[in-house]
């Protein structure tokens, strides 16, 4: 390769979602652009994003209340979002042939439910604009001068620019490639990086009868969290039950709360899975259900009014007695205890699971050191970082992927 093909006007490294993005943009506005990603394949974490449907963004239609939900950097992402937001990402996605779908919580999905098709509309984006694509080719060095960045090495070889932008992403699933390598190269080059922890991540708990529920989904239900027996904050929508502990939208979201209150003490929880009955409400109807079945032991008539799938591993939670005790000799004291479970199922949080299972690891450079009109560096101004490189935290629901857009097609446009 001669001297010459190996300038571009803007290399991306990193050919994840911002990446992709970013190079299909930059080549969109005839710029020569060299995309590099270390892996075989561009886009190995977009293929299992959303359990392999992708959840593409979040429909919330209220800017404010969108940004809201990535905290403190919110009044840094007006500019950003007023440039390539929701209705953005909609017209880019369904304009290329990939109808997109609105479900609970505002949370969009391509039409296929394929994660795969979101992939791949992004890869012919890139290739749309010309862009050179380069697999299997970990970035070894970022070479800076004067200020500026002006080369990267890869398979032995040195890329020059005259812009670049870093897209690795943060640090969760690293077996996709997300190994922090960005994080590494920033501070090298001076800029501050706040350490990445596990922030939308399952919890494991030593519970061995939410173990038994492994693959087990409830909707709706309602978890209070306690440190040290006092109650800290509740939270509602819907879990998973896996084989270490629980995981689900309800528990991504709370994962940073849980994670601080471990470090105070023991931290423990309860499940009501009947949110919308007061204690009194069930009651009633357990009574009346009782009455219609006073012959049937308590064990054989639980699933009568236990969640689906569930009666077994909430058994487990009484006395062998009682499970034994036909309803008519269950007493009124026992009946209560049996509605008191019912509200209140009891776990003991073990701690956060680890990068490998995390949706989301936060950290990374603070987004005071970017120019977030454009996602330059303040540091370098013709180097641009974008995705999860951000230290910008949001919960689940497909603000991480519309993060990695909208920062993607800022830098792409402005590099």
């Amino acid at each position: 390769m001669s001297k010459e093909e190996t300038h571009y006007d803007v290399i991306v490294i990193g050919g994840g979602p911002a990446g992709m993005m970013a190079a299909g943009t930059a080549g969109a506005r005839g710029k020569e652009v060299l995309l590099i990603e270390k892996n075989k394949k561009l886009g190995e974490k977009l293929r299992i994003t959303g359990g392999g449907r992708c959840n593409i963004a979040n429909n919330e239609p209220d800017i404010r209340k969108l940004l809201a939900r990535y905290g403190k950097a919110e009044q840094f992402l007006y500019s950003s979002f007023a440039q390539f937001g929701v209705k953005e990402t909609f017209d880019f996605f369904e304009s290329r042939g990939l109808p997109l779908i609105t479900e609970a919580g505002n949370r969009v999905f391509p039409k296929t439910e394929r994660a795969i098709d979101v992939e791949q509309c992004m890869e012919k984006y890139c290739k749309d604009g010309n862009v050179t694509i380069l697999t299997d080719a970990p970035v070894k060095r970022i070479i800076a001068d004067g200020g500026l960045i002006t080369g990267v090495v890869a398979k032995s070889m040195t890329y020059t620019a005259d812009s670049f932008i870093i897209a690795t992403g943060g640090m969760s699933h690293p077996e996709t490639g997300s190994t922090g390598d960005g994080f590494a190269w920033l501070r090298n080059l001076g800029h501050v990086v706040a350490d990445a922890t596990p922030s939308i991540v399952p919890i494991a708990v030593k519970d061995a009868w939410i173990k038994s529920l492994a693959g087990v989904t409830l909707s709706n239900m309602k978890i209070q969290f306690f440190a040290d027996g006092k109650k800290q904050f509740s939270k509602s929508g819907n879990v998973l039950f896996t084989h270490f502990g629980l995981s689900g939208p309800l528990i991504l979201n709370s994962a940073k709360d849980i994670g601080d209150l471990l470090h105070s003490g023991t931290v423990t929880g309860t499940i009501d899975v009947y949110p919308k009955k007061d204690f009194s409400v069930l009651d009633q109807e357990i009574i009346a259900l009782f009455d219609a079945h006073k012959n049937k032991t308590f064990k054989n008539f639980a699933k009568a009014f236990m969640p689906p799938g569930m009666s077994g591993a909430i058994l487990s939670l009484f006395d062998e007695s009682l499970q034994e005790k036909k309803v008519h000799s269950v007493s009124k004291e026992e009946r209560k205890l049996i509605v008191h479970i019912l509200k209140a199922l009891p776990f003991t949080v073990k701690g956060l699971m680890g990068y490998d299972r995390a949706v989301v690891a936060d950290g990374g450079i603070p987004v005071a050191e970017i120019d977030t009109r454009t996602f330059a560096s303040k540091k370098y101004p013709n180097l641009y970082l974008t995705g999860d490189l951000l230290h910008v935290n949001r919960p689940t629901g497909g603000f991480s992927l519309q993060l990695c857009w909208t920062t993607g097609y800022v830098a792409g446009n402005n590099a």
